[in-house]
């Protein structure tokens, strides 16, 4: 599809990767960016249309939606994680992690999906990880929510398909975010994430694997499972 001209809407958009999304669309040539966040005064790129989201928050995804109906993609980066292994992790935690990362990935596109039908189908993007294939003993709640967010990818990308939506599903390891400071091991930068999605939209191709540790876990879900487990 065409970036050029296009007008996006990005959830979390005030840093991180959503921020680096945020960028890549306008350096392509999007007329318009809307950066979806919980306080608007967070965003102080004067070239970003800020728009107060909380993908909670059913009223305020309304709200948004209204306000932004003149959007051709829309880019679910909002997200959480939370520290917690296996046997200590706050069930708290987890429901909140599954809020945002999952029911609002899930709120943000019903809201949008006839707003992008009607502007002519347009792109639907989740930001997803690694951790959608993997189960992470250090990392459960973060995991099972990305997993049910990539199930959810799947569902929307056949349940659009007649609107003319493409639906692309993001994937990555660490990359260099808050997020991610905990810890040392190797990581991609956001840039990078945002401009292999950015050629994937212009491509009109469904899945980024951003990069090589993720591409050789995807390879391996084919292998017995023991192997998948051991990467």
């Amino acid at each position: 599809m065409d970036i050029k001209g296009s007008v996006a809407l990005v959830t979390g958009a005030n840093r991180g990767i959503g921020l680096a999304f945020a960028r890549a669309l306008l350096a392509h040539g999007a007329a318009k960016v809307y950066a979806g966040v919980r306080d608007p005064a967070t965003i102080t790129d004067p070239d970003l249309v800020p728009l107060r989201l909380d993908v909670t928050n059913p009223d305020l995804v309304a709200v948004a939606a209204a306000q932004a109906g003149d959007v051709d993609i829309v880019i679910n980066n909002a997200g959480i994680g939370a520290p917690g292994d296996l046997m200590t992790a706050s069930f708290d935690d987890a429901r909140r992690i599954m809020e945002v990362n999952y029911l609002g990935t899930w709120a943000v596109s019903r809201a949008f999906a006839p707003i992008l039908a009607r502007n002519g189908g347009g792109a639907l993007v989740n930001m997803l990880s690694l951790a959608s294939w993997a189960g992470r003993p250090a990392l459960p709640a973060y995991a099972a929510s990305k997993a049910a967010q990539w199930s959810l990818t799947q569902a929307f990308r056949a349940g659009l398909a007649e609107q003319g939506t493409l639906v692309v599903g993001v994937h990555a390891g660490f990359v260099e975010t808050d997020l991610s400071a905990w810890t040392d091991a190797p990581k991609i930068t956001a840039e990078d994430v945002a401009e292999q999605t950015m050629q994937a939209l212009l491509d009109n191709r469904v899945e980024v694997l951003a990069d090589e540790g993720t591409r050789q876990l995807k390879a391996s879900l084919s292998q017995p499972l023991d192997a998948v487990t051991a990467r």
